[in-house]
């Protein structure tokens, strides 16, 4: 991997980790509020497990699995 791919993969991994800690917040706000709208919890929880995946795809690509 290039220096410039992995500087822009790195990047990438610190946005979409602050997406998700933004999200995560979002959700406990609205868990706490009795009167919140219930779908919205859940398709914030669901874009909040796609980032996950995401972020996961990202770190795999940065640190292959190496058997050694």
């Amino acid at each position: 991997m290039e220096r410039r791919d992995e500087r822009e993969l790195r990047e990438e991994l610190v946005a979409l980790r602050a997406e998700h800690r933004k999200l995560d917040c979002e959700i406990v706000a609205l868990e706490d509020n009795p009167l919140a709208d219930q779908l919205l919890v859940k398709r914030l929880k669901k874009k909040k497990l796609i980032l996950k995946d995401r972020i996961t795809q990202a770190e795999d690509r940065l640190l292959p699995d190496i058997i050694a």
